[in-house]
C-alpha cells in the first residue's frame, strides 16, 4: 500500500510534504515531544485533521495537525505481503467450498500497517485457521468483494448461481462468508433462490474483524465448517455467536432471522420461532421443532435465482405525507411491501392510492412493525378496506424476508395474481402455523 490512502486536507498537506506515504516510520514532533510509528491509511469519511501512527506496541494513536509541529521519516515502508504457507495434505476429507462476498472473517491482518488482505488459497486459510485442515479439504473464491450494505439483487442472482454450480461439483457443504448488516435479507433472497437445495450453506460473518483478540471470527468458520461436513440437514442458514461466550452458536433459518444489534457477537436472532440448532465442541443440537429437510441428491436441483429489483419496503408512520407515498407508488414500481402498524395498518387515507397501484398491477404486501405476533387484517375497519383494495397479508413473515420473496416471485411469476397466491404460501420456512410467546 503506497501513498497517502484516507488523508486529505491538512494532514495530507503535512504528510505530502514529510515525503510521506502509508506503511513509512514516521517521527511526529508536538512541541516539546515525539511520536514515533508506522503510518496507517484512514477510512474514507474519517475527517482530516489527525494523523495516526501505529506504535510499536500495536497501539494506534491519533495525533491533531493543530499539535504537529514537525513530520520527519525515519525510514521507508515496504508494501505489505503475505507469503503462501505450505500446502496442507486435506486429502480423503469431505470438500466444503468457502464462497467470499467481502468482510474481514476470512482476511488476514498487516499489523504494521493495519492493511487487510482477504485469503484466496486453501493454505492461506489453513494458516488462519489451522483447525480448518483437520475438518474438511476447503476450497475457497472470491464471488464478489462488496460492503455489506451495497448488496443488490444482482448480487444475489451471482452467488444463487455459483452456488448451483458448486453443487453440481459434488461439496458435502458450502459457506458463505459477508458482511453483517443486510446477511438476512441475504439469506432469506437465497432462501427463495435455491429452494430444494441439497446440502447445507451456511451464512457467516463476524461482528468484530479478525484482526482484533475479540474477534468472533474464529469459532463462527469452524462450527460452520464442522457442520457443512456433520449435519445432516440441508437449506440455507445464518450461523453466529448464540451469546457473548466463544462456547456456542446458534443456526438461525434463513427466512426467520434478523441482526438486533449493531455490534454484539449475538445480535443474529431467530424471529418468532426457535433457532433450527446450536453447534457447540461437544457436537450439532437440533431444537424441537419442525425438522430441517435432509440432505438430498445434487442431480436435479436447479437455482431460480432472478430477482426484480422494483419492490420497495416501506415503513408508514404517523404524517406520512400522501406526496411522499403517491411518488414511490409512481415510481415505475411493481411491488410494496407495507411495514404497517399492529395488525397491519397505514392510514385509510392512503386506500385510495394503494387501490390504484393494485388495479394497474402492481401487487401490494402487508406485513406488521411489531416484533412479534402476526398480521390479522380481519379485525378493523381499515385492515378490511385495505383488503378490498387487494392487500395481501403475510400472517408473520419478517418485512426483510417479504421484500426478497416479493423482488423473487415478481421474476418467476407469470401474472400478478399467480405473485399473490406465492406470497401466501409458506415456501422456506418464511410463515409459522402459528407464533409462539416472545421472549
Amino acid at each position: 500500500m503506497s501513498g497517502l490512502s484516507g488523508y486529505r486536507g491538512p494532514s495530507a498537506k503535512i504528510l505530502t510534504e514529510a515525503g510521506a506515504s502509508i506503511g513509512d516510520v514516521l517521527e511526529v514532533q508536538t512541541g516539546g515531544e515525539s511520536v514515533t510509528g508506522t503510518l496507517v491509511p484512514r477510512y474514507e469519511h474519517n475527517d482530516d485533521s489527525h494523523i495516526v501512527i501505529k506504535l510499536k506496541n500495536g497501539y494506534n494513536v491519533g495525533i491533531s495537525v493543530e499539535k504537529v509541529s514537525k513530520v520527519v521519516r525515519v525510514a521507508k515502508g515496504e508494501a505489505p505481503k503475505f507469503v503462501t504457507p505450505e500446502k496442507v495434505a486435506s486429502k480423503g476429507l469431505p470438500r466444503v467450498s468457502i464462497l467470499g462476498t467481502g468482510g474481514t472473517i476470512a482476511s488476514r491482518v498487516d499489523y504494521r500497517t493495519g492493511a487487510v488482505s482477504p485469503a484466496t488459497t486453501a493454505e492461506e486459510l489453513y494458516s488462519l485457521f489451522p483447525e480448518l485442515s483437520g475438518i474438511a479439504s476447503i476450497t475457497p473464491e472470491i464471488v464478489l468483494s462488496v460492503y455489506s450494505e451495497n448488496l443488490e439483487p444482482k448480487h444475489w442472482e451471482t452467488i444463487a448461481k455459483r452456488v448451483s454450480e458448486v453443487v453440481a461439483e459434488g461439496v458435502s457443504g458450502i459457506i458463505l462468508t459477508m458482511g453483517t448488516d443486510t446477511m438476512g435479507y441475504t439469506a432469506a433472497a437465497l432462501s427463495f433462490a435455491l429452494r430444494g437445495l441439497p446440502v447445507p450453506l451456511f451464512i457467516v460473518g463476524s461482528q468484530r474483524s479478525s484482526d482484533r483478540p475479540s474477534s468472533d471470527a474464529f469459532l463462527n468458520l469452524i462450527g460452520a465448517a464442522t457442520m457443512a461436513v456433520q449435519a445432516d440437514f440441508a437449506g440455507v442458514y445464518v450461523v453466529m455467536h448464540a451469546d457473548s461466550s466463544d462456547e456456542r452458536l446458534a443456526v438461525h433459518l434463513g427466512t426467520r432471522v434478523r441482526k438486533n444489534h449493531t455490534s454484539a457477537r449475538d445480535a443474529f436472532e431467530s424471529m418468532g420461532v426457535e433457532p433450527v440448532g446450536y453447534w457447540s465442541r461437544q457436537g450439532i443440537q437440533v431444537t424441537e421443532r419442525e425438522a430441517p429437510p435432509p440432505r438430498g441428491e445434487a442431480e436435479g436441483f436447479a437455482a431460480m435465482p432472478n430477482f426484480d429489483p422494483r419492490v420497495a419496503l416501506v415503513k408508514f408512520y404517523p404524517s406520512m405525507p400522501d406526496g411522499y407515498l403517491g411518488a414511490i407508488l409512481g415510481s415505475g414500481l411493481r411491488g410494496v411491501v407495507f411495514e404497517g402498524t399492529g395488525l397491519g395498518h397505514i392510514n385509510s387515507k392512503n386506500i385510495d392510492q394503494v387501490k390504484k397501484f393494485v388495479n394497474g398491477g402492481g401487487v401490494v404486501c402487508m406485513t406488521s412493525q411489531c416484533l412479534w405476533g402476526r398480521v390479522d387484517m380481519n379485525v378493523y375497519d381499515t385492515g378490511r378496506d385495505l383488503l378490498k383494495a387487494g392487500v395481501v397479508p403475510l400472517e408473520d413473515m419478517l418485512p426483510e424476508t417479504a421484500l426478497a420473496k416479493l423482488m423473487w416471485a415478481l421474476a418467476n411469476c407469470k401474472s400478478a395474481d399467480e405473485t399473490r397466491a406465492v406470497m401466501q404460501e409458506n415456501l422456506a420456512g418464511e410463515i409459522t402455523p402459528r407464533s409462539v410467546q416472545r421472549r
